[in-house]
Formats: C-alpha cells, sequence, structure tokens
C-alpha cells in the first residue's frame, strides 16, 4: 500500500508511473512488431517456432556455432526463395534463389548499394569510415580511389615484397624444426598475414616470426578477440540498438581506444615522412594520399586515411589466415591432393628454383585447391544488403503471394548454407578440386558460389588475398610435406566460442621436411 500511495500521490511517483506504463507498452508493441510483422504478409517466416526461437538464443549465447547456425536457418525453409526473419526488431528476409541472389547483388544494386549498419560513427569513426562500412557516393569515390591498389599491375609490383614475407616465414620454419611436430596453423599464419599487410599497406618492415610479440601481431589478435564470447557480442549488439545511451556511457566499438591510437599514429609517421622525403611507394598509402591532394578528389581527411589502412590489416589477419589454415588442413588429410598440387609447383618453378608471379598464375591446380577450400570453408558465412526503398519479391512458394520488402530492411545471404546445398553442390562435406576443373566449373549455378560477394561491391580484396596465400603454399610445399596429427580434427567440428569458423581445439597439423 505504501508503494502504491507512493506512485500515486507524489510528482515523483507519478512521473516514475508514468514511464514505467510507457516502457512496458513499448516493449509490448516491440514483442508484437517482431512475432506479426510477417504474419500477415503470406511469406514463410522466423520466429515462427519455438524451435528457431531457442536456436537463436543459443547461437547468440555462443552454444551453437555461428556455421552450424546459418545451416539451421538456410534450411529452415528449404523449398522456399525466401522467407522472412528478424534482426533486433528490423525486418530480415534471407534469399535462397540465385536467381534474387543476383537481383539484389547485381541488377538491382542502385537499391541495395549498402551493407547494413554495425555500430555508430560516433562510437567507433575507425571501423565506420572504411569502405566496407561507407554508403551511398562516398562508398563511390572511396572505391574508386582504392581499386587501382588491387588491378593485376599493382598485385605484380606487390609480388617481391609478399614473396620476401613468404619465403622468411618458411625459411624460420626450416631453422626450427622443433615447431613442426605438432603446430596450430592459425597461430603461424595470423604471423605471416601480419607481415604481408605491414610491408604492404603501411610500408614497415615486421617479421613475426622472430619478434613474437611486435605490436602489429598484437594488436591484431586484440581485435579477434572483439568477436569471441558473449559479453562482447552483447556490447557490440546493446550499440547498435542504443547508440545514444552507450555513448553516454562511454562505450568503444570494435577497436579499443589504444588500438585506435596505434594505427593513427602509425599512419601520421608514415605520411608525415613520405610528405617531407617525397617517397613513393605502390601500396595503398600511397594512393590514399594521392587522394587527398586532388582538388576535385574526394575529401580525405586523416581518419578517412587510417580506417581503410585498418580494414585492409584486420581483413587481411584473420580471414587470409583462416583460408590458409583450411587450405592446410585439406592437405594434410588429402595426401593426394597435396601430392598433385606439389608435382604442380615443382613444374612451374624458374630455373633458379624460384617461384614468379609469372609461374604462380600457371598453378591452375591450385587454383581449384583454392576455390574448393573457399566453397567448403567461406571464411565469411553470411553478406548482406541494406534495402534503400520498397522492392517487390516475387512469391517465395507456389502458393504465396508477392511481398513488398520495406524500406530500411535487410536482405540476407547464407553463403555457407549456399556453398553446403545438395542441389548446387553434389556431396557438398566432400573435399573435391575437380569441381573447379575447366570441365566442371560451367556446371557450377551462377551465384550459389560466393566466397567474396558478387557484383559493384564484391570484396576488393579478392586478388590480393588469393595471390599472398598461394605464395604461402606454394613456398611451403617446396619444403615441406604436411602431415595428420594426433590433434587434427576430422572431420571438423566448430567452435560454438568463434565468430569465425575454427575447428574445436584449432588447427593442428604437422611438417615433416621434404628429402631435397
Amino acid at each position: 500500500m505504501e508503494l502504491f500511495s507512493f506512485l500515486f500521490s507524489s510528482p515523483f511517483g507519478l512521473l516514475l508511473t508514468i514511464l514505467i506504463i510507457i516502457g512496458v507498452f513499448k516493449f509490448v508493441a516491440l514483442v508484437h512488431h517482431v512475432y506479426f510483422y510477417w504474419r500477415g504478409k503470406s511469406v514463410p517466416y522466423l520466429p515462427d517456432s519455438l524451435r528457431s526461437f531457442v536456436m537463436g538464443w543459443k547461437a547468440f549465447l555462443r552454444q551453437l556455432s555461428n556455421v552450424d547456425h546459418s545451416s539451421f536457418l538456410y534450411n529452415y525453409f528449404p523449398d522456399a526463395k525466401y522467407y522472412g526473419t528478424m534482426e533486433f526488431a528490423t525486418p530480415a528476409v534471407l534469399l535462397r534463389d540465385p536467381e534474387l541472389i543476383k537481383e539484389v547483388l547485381v541488377k538491382d544494386f542502385e537499391i541495395f548499394h549498402d551493407h547494413r549498419s554495425f555500430v555508430d560513427e560516433s562510437l567507433d569513426p575507425l571501423f565506420s569510415k572504411n569502405i566496407f562500412s561507407l554508403r551511398g557516393d562516398r562508398w563511390r569515390e572511396m572505391r574508386n580511389t582504392l581499386s587501382p591498389s588491387f588491378t593485376a599491375n599493382k598485385m605484380k609490383m606487390m609480388f617481391d615484397l609478399v614473396s620476401k614475407c613468404s619465403r622468411e616465414f618458411v625459411d624460420y620454419l626450416v631453422d626450427h624444426p622443433e615447431l613442426c611436430n605438432a603446430i596450430e596453423t592459425k597461430q603461424i599464419f595470423r604471423r605471416y598475414t601480419t607481415d604481408v599487410i605491414a610491408t604492404t599497406a603501411f610500408g614497415i618492415s615486421v617479421n613475426s616470426m622472430k619478434d613474437q610479440n611486435n605490436e602489429f601481431y598484437v594488436r591484431g589478435i586484440e581485435m579477434t578477440k572483439t568477436f569471441s564470447g558473449f559479453l562482447i557480442m552483447f556490447k557490440l549488439m546493446f550499440m547498435r540498438v542504443f547508440p545514444r545511451f552507450a555513448k553516454l556511457l562511454g562505450m568503444t566499438g570494435f577497436a579499443s581506444t589504444s588500438t585506435a591510437e596505434f594505427f593513427k599514429r602509425i599512419i601520421k609517421e608514415t605520411i608525415k615522412i613520405r610528405d617531407e622525403q617525397a617517397i613513393t611507394r605502390p601500396d595503398m598509402i600511397h594512393l590514399l594520399m594521392q587522394a587527398r591532394d586532388k582538388q576535385n578528389g574526394p575529401n580525405m581527411t586523416l581518419d578517412d586515411i587510417v580506417s581503410q589502412a585498418f580494414i585492409f590489416f584486420f581483413a587481411g589477419f584473420e580471414t587470409s589466415s583462416t583460408l590458409m589454415c583450411f587450405i592446410a588442413h585439406e592437405l594434410a588429410i588429402n595426401r593426394d591432393i597435396q601430392d598433385r598440387m606439389w608435382e604442380e609447383v615443382q613444374q612451374h618453378l624458374a630455373e633458379d628454383n624460384e617461384i614468379s608471379y609469372e609461374s604462380l598464375s600457371k598453378m591452375t591446380y591450385m587454383d581449384m585447391v583454392i576455390n574448393e577450400t573457399l566453397r567448403k570453408y567461406p571464411p565469411v558465412i553470411f553478406t548482406d544488403r541494406l534495402c534503400i526503398k520498397n522492392y517487390e519479391l516475387p512469391p517465395s512458394q507456389p502458393d504465396c503471394k508477392s511481398v513488398i520488402v520495406e524500406s530500411g530492411s535487410i536482405m540476407v545471404i547464407s553463403v555457407y548454407g549456399l556453398h553446403h546445398d545438395s542441389k548446387y553442390f553434389p556431396d557438398p562435406d566432400k573435399f573435391d578440386p575437380e569441381r573447379f576443373s575447366e570441365e566442371n566449373k560451367h556446371n557450377i549455378v551462377p551465384y550459389t558460389y560466393l566466397p567474396f560477394g558478387h557484383g559493384p561491391r564484391k570484396c576488393i580484396g579478392n586478388r590480393f588475398a588469393l595471390m599472398e596465400t598461394k605464395i604461402l603454399i606454394a613456398h611451403l610445399l617446396q619444403k615441406f610435406i604436411l602431415k595428420k596429427t594426433e590433434k587434427t580434427v576430422e572431420p571438423v567440428v566448430y567452435d560454438k566460442r568463434d565468430f569465425n569458423p575454427t575447428p574445436e581445439g584449432g588447427f593442428w597439423i604437422g611438417l615433416e621436411k621434404r628429402e631435397t
């Protein structure tokens, strides 16, 4: 009774009561919106059952791996071209039909040219200003600025820098055989990608195998931890849903303040030295500096330059190293495939026993193995596009009607789901490079193979990632035979705690020195 009297007898109590009532009504309205938004649109939808609700929370609480959750979502309505779902309170459409995927990624790109926003710019300018997160005209300006960094000519110019990193990496393993009996490849391949990006993007020479705790590597490890653990995921969700409140609480985004300051300091010092000494280097920093100096070019601030270099570092550090790990894993458990790759490498070596840019481009079987690895283990398991104006989708199923997708909705594509759909890739769990041979690759249905996305927003660095991967694998096969160990997980069971596709216990193989 005293509480009731307080709530209705004092101005403060009355205000508190009103706020509580408003909060309850808003919560009820939100729940109603989430659960009933798609019901009246004659389209299959989630959440439509307790099972889908439970699976979603299991993934959020890290009791279900992202890979397994992706498969669950893709296969929930196996006969539908798409279905409706919700991302928090935002309507989303999961696309399953290759023709619809083509329309969203290419044909109607002007309506779907942006990615969804993960974090407010005021909370994390380092992440929100990069080419992945930028939108509209600003994205086009940045894409046009960065595209020359990744042409075939630029790849050829950077080849020697990358090859040097690869040789130093493999030579270190040759000189330290005690490391090779059982080696966790994610740890060492991250060191290689650190060295590659430090030299090609930042103009700084690093040897992470010798200098185990160099700051580039330490910052990369710190960033990967951002995507692991329930508390981190809850923080990012909170910042996305309540950006103003998160700012009042002093929350930061994906990168810590110290990491952001590190990259900003490195870039600032690099730019200062190059300006003062008129240094020209064929890398990303040089192109961004040129864009900065153009009279009619895009307005390029230091934060813009830092943000592009940072995302290049993070993408190369994590996704490229993950690709290398899965290639090494499959070569270790498929000795016949490894032997054929080694023979191809030997066939295309130059007279001085070195690997050249031209010889690397002739290694077609290696291309097949890498493509099949990207199919079976896509480093990015989902991609998305933001709908910027109302858009009509055809009926999802024969008994359904067309549906209008409202502006602000998210179009989601399960890359992993497509790559493991037996309708497009028979026996999808089998590692079979022959799917990508000249005789067979025409059988792949367009827009079912999307390791780097597709269309104008396709990953800008895909050519670079493939080059650094091929160089490493070629050098590694020259010196070592890759073998299974007791710790090698096969078939792969995915770690529930890791945001990225990772086997439980890590990527373990053995390296046996080849007889020369």
